[in-house]
């Protein structure tokens, strides 16, 4: 399937300041980039840096005070790896491979070891695999509110499991954390995201399983089979699509996403989506 994204960021910069952005498709195997164009108004010199195990994109530009902007366009090809979910084990901890170690281990935004008892509780004693991580996702989807507005970005899975309401950041932070709680290695992904509307960068998260990471959604808000992926992390400090250092005032912000060929069908939804 083919897809052209987009996006366009204003801001209105007050002083020196330095932008981290993370924007640009991830490359990956599985997604392959067909034609892209990168413009900042106005120009800057960048620093670019690709991250060699997730694909993840940066690039690192200094602007001066005064309006700027950063417009992103691409067409992108997926080639999502699909399984049967039946057939998609966890891997018990002592086999997994050591870099996967970081996805284990609470972080910032992902307190799994404040959750572990609630987690063990639930969920422990289901079969594990796919169908384990997709009950998590269940559980979620019936129990927390999609309510724009209340969180911000402070807000952690701890947060949204007693607030029980939050956004998708919110929704994946708390996936994540009750997935390393069960010994299952899960990260942050943002993407851009074909069916999702309104159209934002949106969060989701990705669980490795048998032998490659697979995605998942809590919020069911967009086709696993329509994210082009941007950037992945331990949580959503790794993964913003812009860090800022500086003092820099947000003025707008656009995204978008259309599938460009006719192969671009609703998801299935009960198949396994993987990217590796």
């Amino acid at each position: 399937m083919k897809f052209r994204v987009s996006s366009r960021l204003d801001y209105e910069v007050k002083q020196p300041t330095l932008f981290i952005l993370n924007v640009e498709a991830a490359a990956l195997r599985n997604q392959r980039i067909l034609s892209e164009s990168l413009v900042l108004d106005p120009p800057q010199a960048l620093d670019r840096h690709v991250a060699s195990e997730s694909g993840t994109r940066l690039v690192r530009v200094m602007v001066q005070p005064g309006p700027f902007s950063v417009n992103y366009d691409a067409e992108v090809a997926l080639d999502m790896h699909d399984a049967d979910p039946a057939t998609v084990r966890e891997v018990p901890i002592p086999e997994l491979p050591l870099e996967l170690a970081p996805y284990l281990n609470p972080s910032r935004y992902c307190q799994s070891d404040l959750l572990a008892r609630f987690a063990h509780r639930e969920f422990g004693a289901l079969p594990p695999g796919h169908g384990r991580v997709t009950q998590i996702c269940n559980w979620i989807y019936e129990h927390v509110d999609y309510q724009s507005g209340t969180s911000d970005s402070q807000t952690s899975a701890y947060d949204t499991m007693v607030l029980r309401a939050g956004v998708c950041r919110d929704f994946a932070h708390l996936a994540i954390a009750f997935c390393r709680a069960l010994g299952i290695p899960a990260r942050f992904a943002s993407a851009y995201a074909w069916q999702l509307d309104p159209p934002d960068f949106h969060a989701v998260f990705e669980a490795y399983l048998g032998d490659a990471w697979y995605l998942f959604d809590p919020t069911r808000k967009a086709a696993l089979q329509g994210l082009v992926r941007i950037g992945v992390g331990r949580d959503a400090a790794d993964a913003a699509f812009a860090t800022i250092y500086g003092e820099a005032e947000m003025t707008g912000m656009k995204v978008g996403i259309e599938a460009s060929d006719t192969g671009a069908e609703e998801e299935p939804t009960v198949r396994a989506v993987g990217i590796a």
